[in-house]
């Protein structure tokens, strides 16, 4: 039996060593051993148990000499002692003796100037689907000439640790070792742990090749072969507003910028099915078939079919399915330089203009943030609306310090001319708890299609200035007072005590998490002003 050289980590007289499965002999082999069961679209459906979601504080990196002085430690970047990884390694390695093991080999990045091999090994059949469909695939020849592995990741989550044995903080743990090049992941079924581990590794390797990592979606004109990408954080439209008919999706969530453009990380994707819809969200509705796997929807046991408004196991249900799944998919997923960068953010507060134009160091400014706020009422006791500030739109994933990436933007919206905007698909005329209502999706959409073609090119700005921000005063299919986010309040001394508000906010929180970023990108941000 071909073990594919897995006993080097230890994994001696596996029951069975499958490599690189089709999605059918997977859903197979996932129904045969009672991981799921097939919804009445043909997609693999399962639970996850415990763990519905990622567990940031199960989260480590290894402290080795070779990358203690580059990582950013703290409550994100949690360190690990190289012993301490070693022994939950070798665990997870005799556990996974004489067991069925589903080895997936793949790639990460669609350049290939700058793409790494994966090699995921498993002890489930249906997060092997999973991983097959979110990574690239390699073609026949490819897998013949695959070679070792640049990254292991080592996938069990059945294996439980112990806290006080193993100096973790739960049963769960994640675990990249930058220099040996592996990751671990045992005690969490949640699959998207080992799609956010290949991020997290890609993030901290694509620096050193001059390649902006990004927790982005792309699109592409398909005529000019112009990109743009969408940051912002769950909520704010960033999967919405880059599913653009008219335009090539390159990818929904993890992208690099290198010289040449930007290119997917991924081959797939990971959409969110709560509240889904075939009216509002065709292309992800029309993905859950066979050969996607759908996570913690509830399903009808006898008809299969699913009930998407249904979260009594979790409001993060999720499904991940490769991205030839979607009509207008750009294969391979790679596209020229961005000609426009958008930051979305919904603001709950109801006073960031609709639309506004950044300059290099504003958005270095904002992209350092990453701004956006949640409804008030999801706690007891919340009247207001909070605040979310995500450092790069994505913490969680960046293992480097703000400041690196922030300068990589700078340096290539320099050299390419590149536009930024930050665009509100929040509340407009008054904050979400005061009753108003969010910006029209079809108004947002009018913006960012103006944004991309250049229409605000020669239009009146004006400056906002307690957000230091210039919004444009015409949008053509938007009435230009829907853009005044002052002018849209009847009461403008309410309008002007919650700006204050959140831009103090802001302010306070780039002070606390940023305190050696340079003069000029912190004099970029809002200016609130004393509230009389």
């Amino acid at each position: 039996m071909e073990t594919y050289g897995i006993e080097k980590f230890g994994i001696i007289g596996a029951k069975e060593v499958h490599r690189n499965l089709s999605p059918a002999q997977l859903t197979e082999a996932a129904l045969r051993r009672g991981e799921g069961k097939l919804s009445s679209t043909g997609a693999l459906v399962v639970t996850t148990g415990k763990y519905t979601g990622r567990s940031p504080k199960d989260k480590f990196i290894v402290d080795t000499d070779g990358v203690h002085n580059e990582i950013a430690w703290g409550k994100v970047n949690r360190p690990i002692s190289k012993e301490k990884f070693d022994s939950i390694k070798g665990k997870i390695a005799a556990y996974l003796q004489g067991r069925e093991i589903f080895i997936f080999d793949g790639f990460a990045g669609a350049d290939k100037k700058y793409t790494q091999k994966f090699r995921v090994i498993n002890e489930l059949a249906s997060q092997n689907l999973f991983i097959h469909q979110l990574l690239i695939r390699p073609t026949q020849e490819e897998l013949a000439s695959y070679g070792e592995p640049d990254y292991t990741i080592l996938c069990a989550p059945g294996f439980k640790c112990d806290p006080e044995v193993d100096g973790v903080n739960s049963e769960a743990c994640i675990a990249i070792d930058y220099e040996e090049h592996v990751i671990i992941i045992c005690g969490s079924q949640y699959a998207g742990e080992i799609k956010k581990s290949v991020f997290a590794t890609m993030n901290y390797i694509m620096t050193k090749k001059n390649v902006l990592p990004m927790h982005c979606s792309a699109n592409m004109d398909p005529q000019t072969g112009e990109t743009a990408v969408f940051f912002g954080l769950s909520g704010t439209g960033k999967t919405t507003l880059s599913a653009d008919p008219a335009r090539k999706l390159i990818g929904d969530d993890e992208h690099g910028w290198s010289p040449d453009g930007i290119f997917n990380f991924e081959g797939g994707c990971y959409a969110k099915c709560i509240n889904l819809s075939a009216e509002h969200e065709p292309d992800i509705y029309n993905a859950i078939k066979f050969g996607s796997l759908v996570e913690n929807v509830i399903m009808d046991e006898n008809t299969r079919e699913f009930d998407f408004n249904d979260g009594s196991l979790t409001e993060n249900t999720r499904v991940g399915y490769p991205i030839d799944y979607i009509n207008n998919a750009q294969v391979p997923s790679k596209g020229g330089i961005p000609k426009v960068v958008v930051f979305l953010t919904a603001d709950a507060f109801g006073v960031l203009p609709p639309i506004s134009r950044l300059d290099k160091n504003a958005a270095m400014y904002h992209f350092v943030t990453g701004f956006t706020s949640k409804l008030a009422g999801t706690e007891r006791g919340v009247t207001e609306p909070q605040p979310t500030f995500s450092t790069l739109f994505g913490e969680p994933f960046m293992p480097m310090d703000a400041s690196v990436y922030a300068q990589m933007l700078g340096e290539k919206l320099d050299k390419y001319g590149t536009k930024v905007y930050l665009v509100n698909t929040g509340w407009a005329g008054g904050s979400a708890s005061s009753g108003a209502k969010r910006m029209k999706l079809s108004y947002t959409r009018a913006m960012v299609s103006a944004a991309l073609n250049g229409s605000f090119d020669n239009v009146e700005f004006k400056h906002h200035d307690i957000f230091n921000v210039d919004y444009p005063t015409s949008c053509p299919g938007v009435p230009s007072e829907m853009l005044d986010a002052r002018g849209m309040w009847s009461d403008k001394a309410a309008y002007d005590q919650t700006a204050n508000k959140l831009a103090q906010m802001f302010v306070d929180n780039f002070a606390a998490k940023y305190p050696n970023m340079p003069s000029v990108i912190v004099n970029a941000g809002p200016k609130a002003k004393a509230i009389i």
